[in-house]
């Protein structure tokens, strides 16, 4: 039996898409992109007689099936959530495994929330305007019309004309990556066919186009290594960029590769985004998009791009069904990520990457207090409701946890690493729901292990873990702490220093961090926030003059520092630097676009000057990308469509 994904309209059960040929044009002046999808699809069931396409303001022009054109389709009524259903009758009806070709000739439009067009002044180097998706979760029919459900899977081939440079998320075959930008041609004036071609099948999520001024720089590939990397950015990030990932990327992927096996995608290159994009990364096939917040200067933010390159297993390689699994995904991504940093690194690592993660997942909790739902693992959406309301980071590191509750009921890393080898090669290129992922499991141990590891995973209460809310995860987890005890020691001096009341008599000094690296001084501030008593104002001004946190180019530290004072009673000194901190209007000149950032900073300003953070959205709102645009505005109880009204 197969479960339903509940945030898509297409027919996917009864017929699938196996490929699509995109012939493209990018419209910068009108911001559109326009041109056909050609649909190679397989019936799954017999006597089918119509596609139902996913589609979400889309300009529909024409529909031809096998060549001929179709005038009685039917563009269904707006969903608010899920878009319109396409419907196109086929002129003959179809038995299982036969396929037919629908060609759709459509624009998109400016509504939509997958593409973000920026302008000139938005973008580094201020000469040319940019474009970048974003099709994660449901976005995809935005971009063009799909079955827009991860349960399908797809290979695709693209054709894009363009007057700046383009990327997609899949192998470029011509002009080629390392030949001259936009072919030698004249960057902004002269259109350029770019040509590529994805041969392994994705779901539709991991569509992806990127346009603007944008160069290419490979980075040096370990011996014997069949794929290609490198990073792509605007020239004026060039040389940050490539200083900041050339030398952890590829090695990063080879040990992936040891753990998880062979990389199947070809490419795995890196684009620098503007600021505006929502997330730390985002996962697309071929070419990881990251957020500019990485190029701390000191490759202490590297460590993102282990849990990107995971995704070329789990997500873009064993795939989750629909939103309601999306743990499978993200969870098991973030736990191979630690195992990675294991690896790579220390067991310490490993353990101060738990420690941060789950002072995120307790945040995450106590965030969905009032919609337990979202607290669970596995999310039970009702029809057409929205996953991206449900983004937090409990798939990440409960769905970690979890998986790090299993390994350590089973016997450790000698036991379990065996079995994620056989869950990828089982499940790679499939799309799956967690009841499967837990009858493997069984399977796996039931024929490689011993009655005494059936027993243990027996003992697991997979109900609290999968289906249950609450505030805390079902089993009290220990980590290890020798990276984060010295962190935690300077945070406990200060919070015993409270009741000193004379400033020149505190023992601190700036040096108190020299010993600590970029992600212990994030859990010095975290476990500072976690006490039930704040500082003093007096020692929080002190503690800033000392360390400089409310100046560091650091958005890890600073959105830490932040959300630290702007509970504390300093908060109204402190709640102006925020709110320019977040829309660029300081020394750092650009907008913390990465929701990670931006969502905490203004809630946590809401409840110090309610005036003061709207106002400061209201202004900047437009700055963001729409995926953050809509999460703050609810975040803070607006009404977005009035905002919109606003400017």
């Amino acid at each position: 039996m197969h479960e339903v994904d509940p945030t898509s309209q297409s027919n996917y059960l009864q017929i699938a898409t196996k490929h699509i040929t995109f012939d493209w044009t990018v419209d910068f002046d009108n911001k559109v992109i326009a041109g056909t999808a050609t649909h190679e699809l397989i019936a799954k069931i017999d006597e089918v007689s119509e596609v139902i396409l996913d589609t979400s303001y889309l300009h529909i022009e024409g529909v031809k099936v096998d060549g001929d054109a179709v005038q009685d389709f039917r563009l269904g009524p707006k969903h608010e959530v899920m878009g319109s259903a396409l419907r196109v009758p086929l002129p003959r009806t179809l038995s299982t495994g036969s396929s037919i070709l629908v060609e759709i000739t459509y624009r998109t439009t400016a509504n939509g929330i997958a593409l973000q067009f920026l302008e000139k002044e938005q973008t580094q180097g201020k000469t040319f305007p940019f474009l970048f998706s974003q099709c994660q979760p449901i976005h995809a029919r935005d971009l063009a019309p799909v079955q827009d459900t991860p349960s399908v899977k797809l290979t695709y081939s693209a054709s894009v004309r363009s007057v700046l440079p383009v990327l997609l998320s899949a192998r470029r075959i011509s002009p080629p990556s390392d030949g001259p930008a936009h072919d030698g041609k004249i960057i902004g004036k002269d259109e350029v066919v770019y040509t590529y071609d994805q041969p392994t099948p994705i779901p539709s999520y991991l569509l992806a186009i990127a346009a603007g001024n944008l160069q290419y720089q490979s980075f040096q590939v370990p011996d014997g290594k069949q794929w290609k990397s490198g990073v792509w950015s605007e020239p004026e990030l060039m040389d940050k960029s490539f200083w900041e990932f050339s030398r952890d990327t590829t090695r990063f992927l080879a040990a992936a590769e040891n753990l998880a096996g062979p990389y199947r995608f070809g490419v795995y290159d890196l684009l620098v985004l503007p600021p505006s994009f929502p997330y730390g990364g985002m996962e697309n096939p071929c070419l990881t998009f990251v957020t500019p917040t990485l190029l701390a200067g000191d490759r202490s933010l590297t460590d993102v791009v282990i849990h990107e390159l995971t995704h070329s297993w789990f997500g873009n390689g064993v795939t989750h069904a629909h939103a309601s699994h999306f743990w499978l995904n993200e969870g098991w991504t973030t736990y191979v990520e630690r195992v990675l940093l294991q690896i790579i690194h220390s067991p310490a690592h490993r353990g101060l990457s738990c420690v941060i993660g789950y002072k995120a997942l307790l945040d995450a909790l106590a965030f969905f207090e009032d919609k337990p739902k979202y607290q669970k693992l596995v999310i039970d959406f009702n029809y057409g409701e929205d996953p991206d309301s449900a983004y937090s980071r409990v798939p990440y590191d409960k769905g970690a946890n979890f998986l790090l509750h299993i390994e350590r009921t089973l016997g450790g890393l000698a036991v379990f690493l065996p079995y994620v080898k056989d869950y990828i090669a089982t499940y790679m290129g499939h799309s799956i729901t967690t009841e499967t992922w837990k009858n493997h499991l069984y399977a796996y141990f039931q024929k490689n292990g011993s009655e005494g590891q059936i027993k243990a995973l027996n003992s697991i209460n997979w109900d609290a873990w999968l289906h249950q809310s609450g505030l805390r995860l079902p089993v009290e987890m220990e980590y290890d702490l020798t990276l984060a005890n010295p962190a935690n020691a300077l945070a406990d001096r200060w919070y015993e220093s409270r009741r000193t009341t004379d400033i020149s008599k505190l023992d601190f000094k700036s040096s108190d961090l020299d010993s600590l690296d970029a992600n212990q001084r994030a859990v010095f501030l975290e476990r500072l926030e976690s006490y039930n008593e704040s500082l003093p104002a007096g020692h929080l001004f002190h503690f800033d003059k000392l360390y400089s946190f409310s100046t560091t180019l650091s958005a890890e530290i600073r959105f830490r520092f932040y959300t630290l004072v702007l509970k504390s009673p300093a908060a109204m000194y402190f709640v102006q630097g925020a709110a320019n901190w977040v829309i660029g209007a300081d020394d750092t000149g650009v907008i913390k676009g990465r929701m990670k950032f931006c969502r905490p900073v203004f809630r946590a300003m809401f409840k110090v000057d309610p005036d003061l953070t709207i106002s400061t959205f209201r202004q900047a709102r437009t700055q963001f990308h729409p995926i953050a645009q809509s999460l703050i505005a609810q975040d803070l109880g607006l009404d977005l469509t009035g905002l919109r009204g606003s400017g």
